[in-house]
């Protein structure tokens, strides 16, 4: 196998120096789905020590359209998807040590896997997981690069503690557009774009590029073909919470991260968000529309969807009737409002 990286070995910015680098390198990757899946195999046949993919999710047929590492007989069985992700990548390079956790990713219990990471890639769904992985990367110096994507539209951004503006420096508050892959789709381009660029980015930084990583927070619309470049290199705030010049970190602590509380005798799981969101009903009624009827008033909008019915308030709180397991719970919610 002694050629297996020729042909990356003859990319000059890498080289035989870079691919001995990426061998003793270990990246951590949160999310094993549409941008996991495509940025996992990228890292693994690049040939990168070590991965380390957290998910607690199994594989459904919807993911077979845009998630590249499962198959038919996974969606059947309903396989984990670290499992069935490591069972995959294994095959396509044994050389490369693959540590997988089934895991509800929470600062407790990631902090502990952080010891030899060098880099961590966002892909997730969710932003209460990105503002925790931006304090942790900002409170342990481990740089990570954001991504998402929904419908034909992507984002990406590289984060390096002490050098560029931090998540919370660029949204300073929990952004909530309401968009999900389950509300309003996604297409496959998508994602293997925005895959694409975070895994160059991953690639510069462990054979010690940093020069060539971007500085600009990048989004596209594939469909629409457009393609921007946001210069944020002075949005950097030397009192931000997360990277500012007294950091308190605050998305590790309890109070702003998501509760979720079993109603008991009703059959149901409230989830309150850290902060208060106010949403647009009547944009929130057509985005939900297609998972059941929809009724509303000026406090609340329920939708009775065949397993489930959720009733949303006017402070972002959310119930759902029909569910007893938490987990469960929050696998809706984060399909469902992001």
């Amino acid at each position: 196998m002694h050629n297996r990286y020729s042909r990356q070995q003859l990319f000059s910015p890498i080289g035989e120096n870079g691919q001995l680098l990426l061998k003793q390198k270990h990246v951590l990757m949160i999310g094993v789905g549409a941008l996991g899946s495509a940025s996992a195999e990228a890292l693994v046949r690049a040939g990168v020590g070590k991965l380390t993919i957290i998910d607690r999710d199994y594989v459904e047929w919807s993911n077979l359209q845009r998630q590249q590492l499962y198959t038919e007989q996974d969606a059947q069985e309903k396989v984990p998807k670290v499992i069935a992700a490591k069972k995959r990548l294994q095959s396509i390079n044994s050389e490369v040590e693959i540590k997988e956790y089934i895991l509800d990713a929470c600062s407790e219990q990631i902090i502990p896997l952080l010891a030899d990471v060098d880099i961590m890639l966002d892909a997730t769904d969710n932003f209460d997981i990105r503002f925790m992985m931006n304090d942790l990367a900002q409170k342990y110096q481990i740089p990570w690069v954001y991504g998402s994507c929904v419908g034909s539209y992507g984002a990406t951004y590289t984060i390096v503690p002490g050098k560029t503006p931090c998540l919370h420096c660029l949204l300073a508050a929990m952004p909530n557009t309401g968009m999900t892959c389950d509300t309003v789709g996604i297409i496959s381009p998508t994602v293997q774009i925005v895959a694409a660029y975070q895994v160059a980015e991953v690639l510069k930084y462990l054979v010690g590029d940093e020069k060539a990583l971007r500085k600009s927070y990048l989004t596209f619309d594939v469909w629409q073909n457009q393609h921007y470049e946001i210069n944020v290199e002075k949005i950097r705030n030397d009192n931000c919470p997360s990277c500012g010049k007294s950091p308190s970190y605050p998305y590790l602590s309890y109070k702003n991260q998501t509760k979720l509380n079993v109603l008991c005798g009703r059959d149901a799981i409230q989830i309150r968000p850290a902060k208060p969101i106010y949403y647009n009903f009547d944009q929130l009624a057509a985005q939900l529309s297609p998972y059941g009827d929809i009724q509303q008033n000026p406090y609340l909008l329920s939708c009775q969807a065949e397993d489930y019915r959720l009733v949303i308030f006017q402070d972002g709180r959310v119930v759902i009737h029909g569910v007893q397991d938490i987990q469960k719970a929050k696998t809706i919610y984060y399909r469902l409002f992001g």
